[in-house]
Order: structure tokens, then sequence, then C-alpha cells
């Protein structure tokens, strides 16, 4: 069984990834595109599991546990550059959300 990774471990292993494979960092504003970019192949593909578009032949040998996991690594990649600690960050934007919306949702007759 292989063993949970935490955020702060995630950062970590990414940071020495970058450090022995990849020679440096992109900088901040290319990681930027780059994260746009992964993103877009993840809603390309959740528009064709899940949505009307029909599979191209270059996208069914695509996994969506994978592009997401590409779209993660850029975000650490650019929490690691800039500084943020993203089990911090995690932790204050989840009790943000708890405190903004922890009636908002239960009562949303839509849903």
């Amino acid at each position: 069984m292989e063993q949970e990774v935490t955020l702060r471990e995630a950062q970590q292993r990414v940071d020495e990834w970058i450090k022995t494979y990849g020679v440096r960092y992109f900088n901040e504003l290319t990681n930027m595109a780059i994260l746009t970019e992964e993103v877009g192949e993840v809603a390309r593909l959740i528009a064709r599991i899940y949505g009307e578009q029909s599979f191209k032949e270059s996208d069914k040998q695509k996994d969506l546990g994978d592009e997401m996991a590409d779209v993660l690594w850029v975000l650490i990649c650019l929490a690691n550059q800039t500084g943020i600690d993203l089990t911090a960050a995690f932790e204050k934007n989840l009790q943000k959300k708890t405190d903004r919306d922890k009636e908002r949702h239960i009562n949303n007759q839509k849903l």
C-alpha cells in the first residue's frame, strides 16, 4: 500500500525533483501559462467523458487523474517559487469558506 502524501510533503518532493532533474523552476509567468494549459487539458477530457463532445482519437488514451496531477504539479511549482505554504493556505481557505458558507448551501432550495 502506498503511503499518503501531505501537501507539505508534495511541495518538498516537487522541489527535490526540480533540483535533481528539472535544472530550475520555469519562471512564474511561464508556469502560469503552463497551469492554464494543463487546466484546459482537464476541461477537454471532462467535456468528452461527462459532456456532449465526442472523443478524438488523440484523446482516447488520456487519463483524467494524470491530467489533474499535472495541474497539481504546476500549482505546487508556483506555490514553491512564490513562498506559499499550501497546507497553511488550504486550512485558511477552508475556514474562510466555512465562515462564509456554513448555511448558504444548506438553505439553498435549488440544491
